[in-house]
């Protein structure tokens, strides 16, 4: 490693532990949000596969909270946090492999300040964060494979591990198989001879074999995986705002200075493309590894709304184009494009937290029946709280002879009821939370509910509901429950001012006893 190579080495090792820091700080103070409460479901019942994705986020959690011995807002998201500094890592060697050292530097720069690959990946755990590495390091060993002579002798291993990375970043989300169908598009363009290789269709099987478990899982539950996201993309007609809403929601994710960046290096690749680079190769592989996916998922929001992030995956390779292009454009290590990239996710993230932890307000609904509906930052912030305030409820009720010790909690909806379960029902046994509604509603609740003794004539239960998140519990448990008690109101308190309301339903004596989804 020359002595630039050294510098910027060691500039990464600082970035990373200024992030690093950072987001810890950040992790403390932000309540783990419905998405990243719900995985913890995953790690709470391990299997090979659940209703809406691969197992391999619930893993990564069960690791870093030593298969939940210690359960906190740190620990949960600390496997996202070290993920997000093993994918820069991994980004900087395959930048250096494909360009050089400097423009690796860039491209880490880049990954870090893109919302996406930092804080919605790189933050929160969601099935992204581990991915992420995985990912780029399928990218990093396709690399070598194509432009490292030098590992011409570890070939067969090279495609194994390939084959191996693509199948593990599957079956942290199923769209990690799009890395396949980029590679093959670069070897119909550029190598068509690669594809009578042997060593193709050996990786290939590697990665089919990495996907048994999902398939197996399915196989079990009669498809239910596919069932639920074909009703996310069925083609129905064209959604012309949708698809506009997808594209801004990538701008949005991305940074909209990245995502200008990443426009502006799309046309400077294009030119030169045209003009025959030395790194043609290079750059077509990079777009064939990025463009298409993009491409895909805009043509799907035309016919069902989709989520921004996605597609986050398809920006990597054009972080790497942004990279090459500020390398020729830029004498600066920290490029304005970068700087104000870099400062308003700083911005963004500390006001964040500070608005969750002390704004005396919400900017959601105002009547009292929806008190803070359409907030987002109740969504993170609150949830501690209320197992305190309900802990103290719940000893009251017993002791006063109003509720059984051993009452449920019934939730008809994964959401809230993955904070609930996180917050409230892993901290108080006593009070097991039970899914009673539809499996579409339910989601992981559904299997959870097959391990948990279930609702018994006679027996009480609460329900709790958030005034963010209504639900009319006379119409939804009434006709199980001989009375259902007026609520008692727990205020969320931020600031000095109330900001949402827990409503406390005691639903008594149960007189029918509800079938399990």
């Amino acid at each position: 490693m020359g002595d630039m190579q050294n510098a910027e080495y060691g500039k990464l090792k600082r970035l990373l532990l200024f992030v690093v820091v950072i987001k810890l700080i950040a992790s403390y103070f932000i309540d783990l949000g419905n998405d990243e409460a719900y995985y913890y479901t995953y790690a709470l019942q391990p299997d090979y596969n659940h209703f809406d994705h691969p197992p391999m986020v619930g893993f990564l959690i069960q690791l870093t909270t030593f298969n939940l011995h210690w359960v906190n807002n740190i620990s949960m998201r600390l496997g996202a946090i070290a993920c997000s500094a093993a994918a820069t890592f991994f980004l900087y060697r395959l930048t250096c492999l494909l360009f050089n050292s400097r423009t690796a530097w860039f491209s880490s720069l880049i990954f870090q300040c893109s919302i996406y690959t930092s804080v919605i990946a790189g933050l929160f755990i969601l099935p992204d964060s581990p991915q992420m590495p995985l990912y780029i390091g399928a990218l990093w060993l396709m690399a070598s494979l194509l432009f490292d002579n030098t590992a011409k002798h570890l070939q067969l291993v090279y495609w194994l591990l390939l084959g191996a990375c693509i199948g593990l970043a599957a079956l942290c989300k199923i769209h990690a198989l799009y890395l396949w169908a980029g590679f093959g598009l670069y070897l119909i363009l550029q190598q068509p001879k690669w594809l009578l290789n042997y060593r193709l269709y050996l990786a290939a099987l590697v990665t089919l074999l990495f996907l048994l478990p999902i398939w197996y899982w399915n196989v079990q539950n009669n498809f239910i995986t596919y069932a639920f996201h074909a009703e996310r993309v069925t083609h129905r007609h064209l959604l012309w705002d949708s698809l506009l809403q997808e594209i801004l929601g990538e701008v949005l994710y991305q940074n909209p200075v990245i995502a200008l960046l990443t426009a502006v290096s799309v046309i400077f690749a294009t030119k030169q493309l045209l003009g025959k680079s030395t790194k043609q190769a290079v750059l077509i592989w990079l777009l064939c590894m990025s463009i298409p996916m993009l491409l895909l998922f805009w043509g799907l929001s035309l016919f069902n709304p989709t989520l921004p992030h996605w597609s986050g995956p398809a920006y990597i390779p054009l972080f790497i184009i942004g990279a090459h292009y500020l390398h020729h454009n830029q004498t600066s290590y920290t490029p304005l494009y970068l700087r104000i990239a870099g400062s308003l996710v700083l911005i963004a993230l500390v006001a964040a937290t500070l608005l969750i932890q002390l704004a005396p307000f919400q900017t959601g609904n105002k009547t009292v029946a929806r008190y803070g509906e359409g907030c987002p930052t109740l969504d993170v912030s609150g949830w501690q709280a209320l197992y305190t305030d309900f802990d103290s409820l719940s000893k009251t009720d017993v002791e006063k002879g109003i509720m059984q010790e051993n009452s449920p909690i019934l939730v008809n909806k994964w959401f809230p009821a993955a904070q609930l379960e996180l917050y409230v029902g892993s901290k108080m046994p006593q009070h097991t939370l039970l899914g009673v509604g539809t499996l579409p509603n339910l989601h992981k609740f559904a299997w959870l509910n097959k391990e948990r003794t279930w609702l018994q004539l006679h027996q009480n239960a609460y329900c709790i509901v958030p005034s963010n998140n209504p639900m009319n519990v006379e119409e939804e448990y009434g006709k199980y429950f001989e009375k259902i008690s007026a609520p008692d109101t727990l205020p969320q308190i931020r600031g000095g001012a109330v900001v949402r309301y827990f409503l406390v339903y005691r639903l008594r004596n149960c007189i029918n006893i509800p079938s399990k989804p």
